[in-house]
């Protein structure tokens, strides 16, 4: 393991250690059983659909959707109608859709995007690190900030736990509102104390009128790319494996909601009078809908992925930085490969987090033995949080397939309707598998007892990690 690993490693070990005692104590929450809803769901015929000049007719939706879905349609639709029921969320038409593959890129299109701020700049993040490329970011918000720009930043306390407080101090004097999400002291937040629920999102809003989102953090794993698309076999070093979304359009207004939601939501202070809600106009064609979760919400995300799964005719194929399936997730899961569907998963050889490894390891006999493809990457860190079902269904997101995503953390993903942008990232799925080994029954029985064993352990904590 080399030395920017290992330390990510220690940084998250010593997180953990300090919090362990308080997630072990915790009450349990449980995640709802979507097969049975408490009340009857009312599926729409034609999900709701809207833009920037507001809700559509159901007609007008239903020409929209049948021409972005493709040959898909019909499955597709019925999908959404069903996921618009589950989750609340309406679909959002008239939108630009960026991927961004890997740190440089995704770094690369936020800082420009913040360079050309003239109003606002809201960011959310769970690592936001003291190095290089920290103290890059930090510079230009500073510096933006100074030119009269209102930069404001909501960062979580555990993943920042190894960032000096200096840090964020220099940025607070040079006028950019902080919030810190969940103090790790009981004594900053006294009655409101939820140290085992954390703020893992990435959000960029600039001037209301384009945001990111995915699962890149600000940290120097980034400042390098991985071997994605690399011709180079043997580079000196390699950062983190991640997929990052840019949105322009009128579904930036809902990313631009969320973060303020959160801003509200912990009590931060008082923003100035800006203009967090420019008119925005239909800039693309990309129909998505904006998914989200926060401890005791209606876990939108996990209903959203266990409908896409169950409702899978063709193909799942998921890249997942940390695998820890519920029980219903990987129920839907196994069913998928039984009836035929094509399951593959990519996941990560090496990990930052040890046992979170090992607990998603304890899975793999079962899911080998049910017809589930597994490959694990190569070379570099995976942290992408992706997923592209039946070509058409597509996600990408700061949310993890575990307990803590689904229950314990505030997250976001974006769903994305269409065979064009399905295609792309299925594109980008053979280009990750091309960089993996596939993991097979015979070669997985031969592990040793120790690795075993620590698959035993991790498994015990899981909902816990």
């Amino acid at each position: 393991m080399n030395q920017r690993l290992s330390s990510r490693v220690c940084g998250h070990g010593r997180a953990k250690g300090i919090i362990l005692g308080c997630l072990l104590v915790s009450a349990c929450a449980r995640l709802p059983d979507v097969r049975h809803p408490e009340s009857p769901v009312n599926v729409p015929t034609v999900p709701s659909l809207v833009n920037a000049q507001g809700k559509l007719s159901d007609k007008d939706a239903a020409v929209v959707l049948a021409r972005r879905l493709g040959p898909s349609k019909l499955t597709a639709q019925a999908l959404a109608g069903l996921e618009e029921a589950a989750t609340g969320r309406p679909l959002i038409a008239g939108n630009r859709v960026t991927l961004l593959f890997d740190g440089p890129r995704t770094i690369a299109a936020m800082m420009a995007a913040v360079a050309g701020a003239e109003d606002t700049v809201n960011l959310e993040t769970y690592l936001f690190d003291q190095d290089p490329l920290g103290m890059a970011f930090a510079d230009l918000l500073i510096a933006k900030q100074r030119a009269g720009v209102q930069v404001c930043i909501i960062y979580d306390c555990v993943g920042t736990l190894g960032t000096p407080q200096t840090f964020f101090d220099r940025m607070e004097q040079a006028g950019i509102r902080l919030l810190p999400f969940h103090p790790v002291s009981p004594f900053r937040q006294i009655g409101r104390w939820r140290i085992n629920n954390r703020d893992h999102r990435k959000i960029l809003v600039v001037d209301g009128k384009i945001a990111f989102t995915g699962g890149v953090n600000i940290t120097a794993a980034y400042s390098r790319s991985s071997l994605f698309r690399s011709s180079a076999k043997h580079p000196a070093s390699v950062g983190w494996r991640d997929t990052h979304l840019q949105i322009e359009g009128p579904a930036v207004a809902t990313l631009q909601w969320m973060f303020l939601n959160t801003w509200g939501h912990q009590k931060g202070a008082k923003l100035s009078d800006r203009d967090y809600y420019p008119p925005l106009q239909n800039v693309g064609n990309k129909v998505l809908r904006v998914v989200a979760s926060r401890p005791g919400s209606d876990f939108e995300i996990y209903r959203a992925y266990l409908l896409a799964i169950g409702g899978a005719t063709k193909s799942i194929h998921i890249t997942a930085a940390y695998f820890v399936p519920d029980r219903e997730i990987l129920k839907a899961l196994m069913g998928a490969a039984r009836r035929g569907v094509d399951v593959k998963l990519i996941l990560p050889s090496v990990s930052d987090s040890g046992p979170v490894f090992y607990a998603g390891h304890s899975f793999y006999t079962r899911m080998l033995k049910g017809g589930i493809q597994v490959h694990e990457l190569r070379t570099s860190v995976m942290h992408a949080k992706t997923a592209v079902i039946d070509g058409a269904w597509s996600t990408v997101g700061s949310t993890n397939l575990d307990m803590r995503s689904f229950l314990h953390n505030t997250e976001v993903n974006l769903v994305v309707l269409g065979d064009d942008f399905g295609q792309e990232m299925e594109s980008a799925f053979r280009e990750d598998l091309r960089g993996s080994d596939e993991i097979t029954l015979e070669h997985w029985k031969r592990r040793s007892i120790g690795q075993r064993c620590k698959e035993w352990l991790s498994r015990l904590i899981s909902y816990w990690l």
